[in-house]
């Protein structure tokens, strides 16, 4: 069916049957509230989307830094499905928040460096090289550690690994979140900038100049888990099937992702 992920269609067009194998005519699915990292919010959204169109779910999609949403979960707030990083999300089972067997790994995301698109491309092969870049650029952005986003929280130990937090601290542009980071170097705030590089794909007028070098390279593995107290377990046990469809993983590299089912 034109428009529709391979793989996740499978419902007929006459007896309108959701993906969860349920007939949606004449009553009101479930909705199915997710609290998401940003790092893998561009396919989350996309594959959302058609995953609406597909079963007739609503998804309620709320898109934070990981130590906001981790939060958010124990503070007690309600949801159906988390997906966090891979360590957020172990340290929350660890109380039982999540069903049984729900776990799963989505993808991995590399920390990134980008400048914007048409500007020198900065040599950033060695730790060295990158430490003499960032101390040479005019402004530097990362997300805000107090944000609780993982790339900045890590980026933050990389420039105290380099002896260089101080001198980087009067010309940093911190952002929230990861796009904001990428878009402080598309507007010209910030010569250069690091975060995952699944979220600077999200905007224009950036260019990455390739992952963080060396023993200072980073990666993170987002993970999907459905909360115990779900009020639509099984809707949300679809959506789980329609992200790891394996016809999707092409669509998860070309984000920038490295999908790991």
């Amino acid at each position: 069916m034109p428009g529709l992920v391979p793989g996740i269609h499978a419902f007929n067009v006459e007896r309108r049957e959701g993906v969860d194998g349920r007939d949606f005519v004449g009553s009101v699915m479930e909705a199915i509230k997710v609290l998401s990292a940003g790092a893998v919010q561009s396919m989350v959204t996309a594959l959302g989307a058609e995953f609406e169109r597909a079963s007739g779910h609503k998804l309620n999609l709320n898109f934070n830094t990981v130590g906001a949403n981790r939060a958010k979960l124990e503070a007690g707030e309600a949801a159906d499905l988390a997906i966090l990083s891979e360590s957020a999300i172990a340290a929350l089972d660890k109380s039982g928040l999540f069903l049984p067997g729900s776990i799963i790994d989505l993808g991995r995301t590399i920390t990134g460096v980008v400048v914007k698109e048409g500007a020198p491309v900065p040599d950033i092969s060695t730790p060295a090289a990158l430490k003499d870049t960032l101390l040479k650029a005019r402004g530097v952005s990362y997300s805000d550690p107090a944000a609780g986003g993982s790339s900045g929280t890590y980026f933050a130990g990389v420039l105290e690994k380099l002896g260089i937090a101080a001198a980087i601290k009067p010309k940093e542009v911190l952002g929230k979140r990861g796009f904001e980071v990428a878009q402080a170097v598309a507007d010209g705030r910030a010569e250069i900038g690091t975060t995952f590089i699944s979220e600077a794909l999200t905007v224009k007028g950036v260019k990455v100049v390739g992952p963080l070098p060396g023993e200072l390279h980073n990666a993170n593995t987002y993970t999907a888990a459905i909360h115990a107290k779900s009020t639509a377990p099984e809707a949300a046990r679809a959506l789980l099937r329609a992200l790891t469809d394996p016809s999707t993983r092409g669509r998860w590299v070309a984000a920038g992702l490295e999908p790991a089912f």
